[in-house]
Formats: C-alpha cells, sequence, structure tokens
C-alpha cells in the first residue's frame, strides 16, 4: 500500500474483500454448471484463483487445494514466459506443462489477464484449472508407468489459445486431433472459458462500483492483515527443528519404496519446510514438480494457522518451502510426473513432524487418495468412457476425538466421490456393495474413522486402473494407538486369479469384478483407555468386531451391549493408576 494513501476504514476493505470472494464464487458456479466431465462437476476437481497486479493471490473458490496453491506458482512462470507486454485484452492462455504448472499434464490451467481502461498492462488475473480426460497420452487415462514428460500427453506451456476474445482455431483443433474423448474436453475447455468470462465481466462491476485504485488499495490492506494474522499464528507455536519420515508405494516402474522426509523449523514468526532429506527424482510418474510441492506445503501451512479465513497472499508470506532442483519434491525436464499421489502422503508428513510438540494434531488419515478409474466401450451407447472416482477414507484420530469415517482426504478440501449413479449412467459397470470395513479404523483411546469397501463388477470388458500410492506402508498413529491396515485393491476377488495390488493397470472382462478397499485412520492412545461405553457402541454399530473388542481394546462385549474387562485391560488399568 502506497504511504501517500490513507488507510481505507476497515468496513470499506471488508465489503471489498467479499465483492472479490463473490467473483471467485460465481467462476466456481458457472464452471460447475457448464463442464461436461463428472470430474469437474460432481468431484469438484478443479481450482480458481484471482490475482492483482503484482500477482498476489486476491481469492480462491473451494476446490483442489494442491491446485490453489500451485496456481501461484504457474500464474508467475505464465507471466515470465509470455510477458505482461504482450497480453492483450480478450487473451486466454494455456499452461499444462508441468514443470511450470504445478499438476500432471491433464490439469490444464486457463489464465485471463483483465484490463482496465486508460491503464497500461494487466490490472488483474484470472485462473481456472480443471482436470481434462484426455490430452493424447501414450495410454487412456491415467499414465502409470511413464519415464519421461513426453509419454504423458499435448503439452502447452502457456500458449495463446483465445486472442482478442476469439478461440484460435488451430491450437483447439490441436487439441481435438490429439484427444480421445475430443468431446468432453473441447466440452470443459468451453466451460473453463465461461468461469473465465464470468469472473472478468464480475470483476469490472466491482472496478466500477468503487474505483480500480480503491479496489487495489483495499485488496492491498487485506493481504497486509494475513500476513500480521498468519505470523501470529506461528509466533504462537514452539521454536524448533522437527522432523519426519514416511514412504511412498513403488514408481511402477521398481518396485523400491520411495523415501519422503521433511524437516520443519519454526523460528519466531516464520516456518521452513525442508523436503531436501527426501529420494531424488525416481524413474517412473510418481515425481513432484516444485508447484505442486509448493500448493501441498501451503496446504498444511494454512490449516495450523489461518484455517478459517479466506486465503489471499498474505497468509503464506511467513512460509518458505525447500526442495533442491532434482530432488523427489523438485522434479526437472524431462522427468516423470504424471500420477501425483505422493503430494497426499506429504501432506500429512508436515503434521508427522509437528505432531511430535503440537499434540492437537491428529494421527495419519489412510493415507492418499485410493480410488479407481474405469476405460472402456459402453454397448448400450456404443461410446467409449472414462470415470473416476475419489474415494473416501477413515481420518487419524485426535486428542479429543475419534477421526471421521468415508472422508475425503484432509488436503482434498471439498472433493467428492463420483456418485454410483452417474458411475453407472456413464459407463459398463454395475456396483455389487459400497460399504464401510469392519475394524479398519486403528484403535486407540481415540479410534480412527473407518475405510470403505466397494465391490464393482464390469458388464462389459473394460480396464480397471487402481490409483493409490500408500497400499506398502501403514498409515502411522500416535501416543500408543495402533496403525491400521493400508488401502488396497483386489482384483478378481474370491477366484483363483485373485490379485491384490496398490497401483496398477489391469483388463478386466465382462462379468469379472474388483473390490476396493480403503485403509481408515491411526488411532490415538493406547486402546485399553477408550471408554468401554465407546468400544460397546462400536460394537454394537458394527464398526468394531467382538474379536477387535477383545484383541485391541481388552474387552469382551455382549450382544446387548454389555461388556467386561480381560485380564489384560484390567492389568494396564492397574499399572497405569499405579496400584
Amino acid at each position: 500500500m502506497s504511504a501517500t494513501r490513507a488507510p481505507l476504514d476497515g468496513a470499506t476493505v471488508e465489503v471489498i474483500r467479499n465483492y472479490v470472494h463473490s467473483v471467485a464464487e460465481q467462476m466456481r458456479r458457472t464452471l460447475v454448471r457448464s463442464a461436461f466431465n463428472p470430474v469437474i462437476y460432481d468431484v469438484l476437481d478443479f481450482g480458481i484463483s484471482l490475482y492483482d497486479s503484482k500477482h498476489q493471490l486476491m481469492a480462491e473458490a473451494a476446490g483442489i487445494t494442491h491446485f490453489l496453491g500451485a496456481n501461484d506458482h504457474a500464474l508467475v512462470k505464465l507471466v515470465e514466459y509470455v510477458g505482461d507486454g504482450a497480453m492483450e485484452p480478450g487473451d486466454v492462455y494455456l499452461m499444462n506443462y508441468p514443470y511450470w504448472s504445478g499438476a500432471h499434464s491433464y490439469d490444464a490451467m486457463l489464465c485471463a489477464p483483465v484490463f482496465r481502461d486508460g491503464e497500461e498492462g494487466p490490472a488483474a488475473y484470472l485462473a481456472v484449472r480443471a482436470h481434462w480426460m484426455d490430452l493424447g497420452a501414450k495410454e487412456a487415462g491415467y499414465v502409470l508407468d511413464s519415464t519421461d514428460m513426453h509419454q504423458e500427453g499435448l503439452i502447452f506451456p502457456g500458449t495463446k489459445i483465445v486472442s482478442g476474445g476469439e478461440v484460435i482455431r488451430d491450437i483447439l483443433e490441436l487439441i481435438r486431433f490429439n484427444s480421445r474423448l475430443p468431446d468432453a474436453t473441447i466440452g470443459d475447455f468451453h466451460a473453463q472459458l465461461a468461469a473465465l468470462r464470468t469472473g472478468e465481466e464480475r470483476l469490472r462491476q466491482v472496478w466500477d462500483k468503487f474505483g480500480g485504485q480503491i479496489v487495489e488499495q483495499a485488496i492491498d490492506q487485506v493481504i497486509e492483515h494475513g500476513e500480521r494474522v498468519a505470523r501470529r499464528a506461528v509466533a504462537a507455536l514452539p521454536d524448533g527443528t522437527w522432523s519426519a519420515v514416511d514412504y511412498v508405494d513403488d514408481d511402477y516402474v521398481t518396485d523400491d519404496l520411495i523415501r519422503i522426509a521433511v524437516e520443519v523449523t519454526i523460528d519466531g514468526d516464520e516456518m521452513t519446510v525442508d523436503f531436501n532429506g527426501s529420494s531424488g527424482t525416481v524413474a517412473g510418474p510418481v515425481n513432484l514438480p516444485i508447484g505442486s510441492t509448493l500448493g501441498l506445503a501451503k496446504a498444511a501451512f494454512k490449516g495450523l494457522t489461518t484455517r478459517d479465513e479466506a486465503t489471499n497472499a498474505g497468509h503464506f508470506r511467513p512460509l518458505k518451502v525447500v526442495a533442491d532442483p532434482g530432488n523427489f519434491f523438485h522434479a526437472l525436464y524431462p522427468s516423470a510426473t504424471f500420477t501425483q499421489w505422493s503430494a497426499i502422503v506429504a501432506f500429512e508428513l508436515v503434521y508427522k513432524a509437528l505432531a511430535q510438540v503440537i499434540d492437537t494434531l491428529p494421527a495419519s488419515s489412510g493415507g492418499d487418495e485410493p480410488g479407481f478409474m474405469a476405460l472402456g466401450n459402453d454397448p448400450r451407447t456404443g461410446r467409449d468412457y472414462v470415470v473416476s472416482n475419489n474415494e473416501g477414507i477413515g481420518w487419524g484420530a485426535t486428542r479429543d476425538h475419534d477421526g471421521g469415517t468415508a472422508q475425503q482426504h484432509p488436503s482434498q478440501t471439498t472433493v467428492r466421490n463420483t456418485p454410483i449413479e452417474v458411475l453407472e449412467h456413464k459407463a459398463a459397470l454395475f456396483h455389487e456393495k459400497v460399504e464401510l470395513i469392519p475394524d479398519s479404523g486403528g484403535p486407540g483411546r481415540h479410534r480412527g474413522g473407518l475405510g470403505v469397501e466397494r465391490v464393482v463388477r464390469y458388464m462389459a470388458p473394460g480396464e480397471v486402473l487402481s490409483m493409490k500410492k500408500k497400499s506398502k506402508t501403514r498409515p502411522w498413529a500416535l501416543y500408543g494407538g495402533h496403525e491400521p491396515e493400508p488401502s488396497h485393491m483386489d482384483l478378481w476377488p474370491g477366484t483363483d486369479q485373485e490379485k491384490r495390488v496398490g497401483m496398477y493397470r489391469a483388463w478386466m472382462e465382462g462379468g469379472e469384478r474388483f473390490a476396493n478397499r480403503t485403509a481408515g485412520g491411526g488411532g490415538y492412545g493406547h486402546p485399553f483407555e477408550r471408554a468401554p461405553e465407546a468400544v460397546a457402541a462400536d460394537v454394537l454399530n458394527s464398526y468394531v468386531t467382538t474379536q477387535a473388542a477383545r484383541e485391541h481394546y481388552g474387552l469382551l462385549v455382549a450382544k446387548d451391549g454389555t461388556w467386561q474387562s480381560t485380564p489384560e485391560r484390567s492389568a494396564h488399568t492397574r499399572s497405569e493408576s499405579g496400584d
């Protein structure tokens, strides 16, 4: 904010802040209502951000957290590549170059500069990122075994796709002829474009109402306030350095576990998150570009500091993220980056480090986004399909309560699973069951939430992709809690072919099935310290079996809910009380 301008009063600033936030929300509604593929309109797999002329985040709409943080990095790289001076009113640019965009190649970001009359250069930027169904990668659906970027689809480094308000036909036709699902892909492009045009119109209305310079001054004050609030929150945390290690499943090219490590340092009102103790870049597509790493670190940081406030650039000024080029968390060209669920595992790694000194942090959730994708041709329509589902997991227990059951991963904010009705309408699939898995939550004084079992039968030949990157190691528990079983998929269950897999691609004949089983959350505290009434209620609700109640909680629970302690539980209780 200029030192020559008197600060705006708080009421004016708050009104303008809400107007600008409303612009992002109206962009979101436009996108959801006009998108062609359910990954956008049902799952909400997108990120929408608004930036000022200095490339500072003004507001965002609810979406995938990693996208929103990655948009910040992608906008800066786009401006560096194109140049502010080359941008003109009505232009829109397309970016999916992973090392700049911070996501895999199918997460396409459209960005529009917005101009004000009589002023030189863009006065704001609007960004809409969403998942496209196909951009010509070496295989349909997700690419699980790529070893370089050029196997992962058509790449745009910040390409003008709309010029002066007119779509550049040659670029659009290039996309159309490189997509296996051109109608959905082009349809989603137009949905994102509609969201941008909605945002531009609404932002101009805000400028017209208050004046462009006043809006800029108000946003500067909002950002400065955001920084103050974030710094106070960091300063309230204990100073020191803490580290944690976890593992991501193999990269689908080798069978080796991949070490991910973090060192978190709090020094006064600043926090540094350092990933340099991690593995180097690996052969397969699980590597993270730096934009994705920045996104996951920002999401974890915001949850610790300003989780109840609408996001702006100031909230992240106290945060420094370190990952040297060539590290697993800073992939360089031409490293493969398509299956980036390792970012979801790493999100909770930050909390694992800080849980050593912040006892309100939860144990690990079920670990990642253990969903599935189905591909094939639907004989009812004769059309090819690609559908996917982000499966629910159990959340980790905390000091004060049990973990949530069948939830999307904590890093995924408003993301949803795909309704069964949509999956069966869009694809030749039939759901035999979707239910909670008894005993899947990690036992503890507070129990981890439960995971989900989904059994699906193919009504015609097709492919299934099991999408999970933490199936070989368990979600972690805290303070004596127990670790649950990890996520996995059983292919052809109940047959001689039955095969347990993590990340995997398999052909399914008509009538064949898969069972997707997700992990529960880690437990918190010793299970013998759980209230007997809570264990009995879990047994009556079929969350915990009578066998697990005896084995893990030391309680014999009858059918009517009455209970008695085992000798082991009684001995533990006497030991804890000092008797």
